[in-house]
């Protein structure tokens, strides 16, 4: 920072103490802090929509991850067995995994980045720019808050000096004017921006849905392939509870067994 930087911010930082004792008259905008306020809040929500964007993203990774694990595992039960509906039916269902997680790779990742990631992160990008202005605005109100105090004690009491009440005056008002410009801008600029949030988000909602619907009818068609290994029998006996009563059995006999000990 150079000196007349740090000068200036020592500045800002006397004001600010004063306002907060009252010595200085702070500037209330209604208005603009009505759009900052709006400003804010899509701020801090399309930062969340990006992380939990990246959360599914993950989350769908990790699961065909362990889908794609559970699958080697059932496959290594039947290692030895080729014939048998329950060997048919792991096998299947190994294959159908790992064409799965290929369809995460093609189908989901890389169209999911392109249409809801980086569309989502650009808009976010924006931000330090906008609050830099915002900022910056913040610093010249408080610039003209303080030239407003000045002009008002040297009126209420005058200084032997005449020349320092039209300096203030000329300082006050070259203040005024570039706060004045630079709220105006952010005033109308804001919720513009904000407005545009919809049309610019819309096209990666439709993208997010359908690279899920896609990974949805990818799962289904490979799942149910796999169906057609299984008895048909099969639903019915797990809707009225005859399937736990052969899972039960299984259980009992594995623990009469000796290595369950007395």
């Amino acid at each position: 920072m150079s000196w007349g930087g740090f000068k200036k911010a020592a500045s800002r930082a006397g004001t600010t103490l004063m306002q907060k004792t009252g010595q200085v008259e702070r500037t209330i905008d209604r208005e603009f802090a009505e759009e900052e306020g709006r400003y804010k809040t899509m701020e801090k929500e399309t930062n969340n929509l990006q992380k939990e964007a990246k959360v599914y993203l993950d989350s769908i990774r990790a699961m065909a991850a362990a889908q794609a694990r559970i699958a080697e595992t059932i496959s290594l039960f039947y290692s030895h067995d080729r014939s048998s509906d329950g060997a048919m039916a792991g096998h299947a269902y190994k294959a159908a995994v790992d064409e799965m997680d290929g369809v995460v790779g093609r189908d989901l990742d890389a169209p999911y980045r392109a249409t809801v990631l980086e569309p989502i992160g650009k808009l976010n990008s924006y931000y330090p720019t906008i609050n830099n202005a915002i900022t910056k605005r913040e610093h010249k109100m408080m610039d003209y808050d303080a030239a407003r105090a000045k002009v008002k004690k040297l009126v209420e009491k005058p200084s032997d000096d005449t020349t320092k009440l039209p300096r203030a005056q000329a300082e006050h008002d070259e203040a005024k004017e570039v706060f004045d410009i630079l709220n105006e801008q952010l005033i109308t600029e804001l919720p513009v921006l904000v407005d545009l949030r919809i049309p610019y988000l819309d096209p990666s909602f439709e993208a997010m849905i359908r690279c899920q619907l896609r990974f949805a009818e990818e799962g289904y068609e490979k799942l149910s392939g796999v169906q057609r290994y299984f008895a048909d029998n099969i639903r019915d006996e797990y809707a009225n509870g005859s399937l736990d009563v052969q899972v039960e059995g299984v259980l009992e006999e594995m623990r009469e067994l000796s290595i369950f000990g007395p």
